[in-house]
């Protein structure tokens, strides 16, 4: 294979620059702009699987630039007015397009793979202990959405050789792609057009959870689509006449049709539970799952302290373990609850950021009063919630109250809503305050009651 005209077209194309362009852009983003992928337990530097969705998820801006900067290498002949001049050479008109087309898909996959690199070692050198391969197919097909998407661009430009056509093309791929785009409100992500529709825009939803990950037929149905728009987008580059032209269309159509039979049609057939990663990590009566393996250490102490201590506020009723919590559920969902054993997610700071003595108190508070409306980096337990837990916990470490560290309630508005009901509950007599402590955790635990009125005595609602 020669290889000195791809050798050419890199130091003379636009190829290498739309490649800086789309790391650049990609960069910028992930380090400049505040968001989901920056903190907590879904960052983007925090799992394998988690970098790989938080790559692919800036498709949504980078597949219509990388569509948009083709399209913009797809004018070089016809602005340069040699095309008929070309046409005169030996040499067939696939050969010249294959060049073009490689040199700056190959930019383009170069500088995805540089991210997901660049992303790699930051996981490496973070506390990830689940390491595996499945977060390979989810980077593959982006960097192939890339590339497909280049050519497209080119193969329409040289179609349709106007100024206007390379933004023109941008702007359209964006609108697409965010008509398409599926957001993670609930348990799974989902989309305002069908599931399978939604799945043929490269870019996939926020990152909500880090046991989530796309199933085996998304990767083939969306590999398949997007062979068959390099494929048009190539033959569109080769074409010479109209007739050409509209049969250059066939692999759009055919790699849409297979698609569609391949692609799931339900969300929850779309993204499904890494069981290797969900798989349970034990030291005693307090586990994590294997993804969240490097926290057992910090976790483990604190948590069986929690338990004695929960032994003694509730007797018999006492939680014996304590899990990190596997089920999927939307933000506003109630978090599922377990008699026997305390639910934990690290998404709600109060107990992901917390060590030591701090963790044990919030360990404490989840197991007397747990939430009903789920803690996150966007969504917080009421406030009547949060004073009844530090209340809860107030009692059983008998030291006064302590705002809860990490809920978006501030300090202030904690300790003036919690000193009234504090100072009430603890002038009760020893056993009153014990039989409102249960009656406390009957209303948390049912989601029927106000754990706050069940502290003073009030109505519950």
């Amino acid at each position: 294979m020669n290889l000195r005209i791809p050798r050419i077209e890199l130091r003379r194309s636009v190829a290498p620059w739309a490649g800086v362009v789309v790391l650049v852009s990609a960069l910028a983003f992930l380090h400049l702009v505040s968001g989901a992928w920056a903190k907590g337990p879904t960052r983007w530097t925090g799992q394998w699987t988690s970098m790989a969705l938080w790559t692919r998820h800036l498709l949504l801006f980078l597949w219509p630039l990388a569509v948009g900067l083709g399209a913009l290498q797809g004018l070089r002949e016809p602005r340069s007015g040699i095309s008929e001049l070309l046409a005169t050479t030996p040499r067939p008109a696939w050969h010249r397009a294959a060049a073009l087309a490689g040199t700056t898909a190959f930019a383009l996959v170069s500088a995805f793979a540089l991210l997901v690199l660049l992303g790699a070692v930051r996981v490496l050198a973070g506390d990830a202990t689940y390491t595996h391969l499945g977060w390979l197919p989810i980077s593959l097909v982006g960097a192939l959405a890339l590339a497909a998407g280049a050519v497209l661009g080119m193969g329409v430009a040289r179609a349709l050789p106007s100024v206007l056509t390379p933004p023109a093309l941008a702007v359209a791929a964006f609108l697409l792609s965010s008509v398409l785009r599926q957001t993670a409100e609930d348990a799974v992500p989902t989309s305002a057009v069908p599931n399978r529709l939604s799945l043929l825009a490269p870019a996939v939803a926020d990152v909500r959870e880090t046991l989530l990950t796309l199933s085996v037929p998304v990767h083939l149905g969306q590999t398949l689509w997007l062979l068959g728009l390099a494929a048009t987008g190539l033959a569109l580059l080769a074409a010479a006449t109209p007739r050409a032209r509209l049969l250059a269309l066939t692999p759009l159509v055919a790699g849409g049709a297979v698609a569609a039979l391949v692609l799931p049609a339900d969300p929850r057939d779309t993204y499904v539970i890494d069981r290797a990663a969900a798989a349970r990590v034990c030291e005693g009566a307090v586990c994590v799952t294997t993804a969240q393996r490097a926290r057992l250490d910090d976790l483990a102490g604190p948590g069986a302290e929690a338990l004695r201590l929960l032994r003694g506020a509730l007797g018999d009723r006492a939680p014996v373990a304590i899990h990190e919590a596997t089920d999927l559920r939307g933000h506003f969902a109630t978090p599922r609850r377990l008699r026997d054993t305390v639910l934990i997610d690290f998404e709600d700071r109060t107990i992901g950021d917390a060590r030591g003595e701090r963790l044990t108190r919030a360990l404490v508070a989840q197991g007397l009063a747990p939430l009903c409306v789920p803690r996150s980096d966007t969504v917080s337990g009421t406030l009547e919630e949060t004073v009844a837990q530090s209340v809860a916990a107030a009692w059983v470490f008998g030291d006064g109250v302590r705002p809860l560290d990490g809920t978006m309630h501030t300090v202030r508005h904690q300790a003036e809503a919690a000193r009234p009901v504090w100072r009430t509950f603890s002038a009760l007599p020893t056993g009153e305050q014990r039989r409102r402590i249960a009656a406390l955790h009957s209303a948390a635990f049912s989601c029927s009651g106000d754990p706050l009125a069940a502290l003073t005595g009030g109505a519950s609602r």
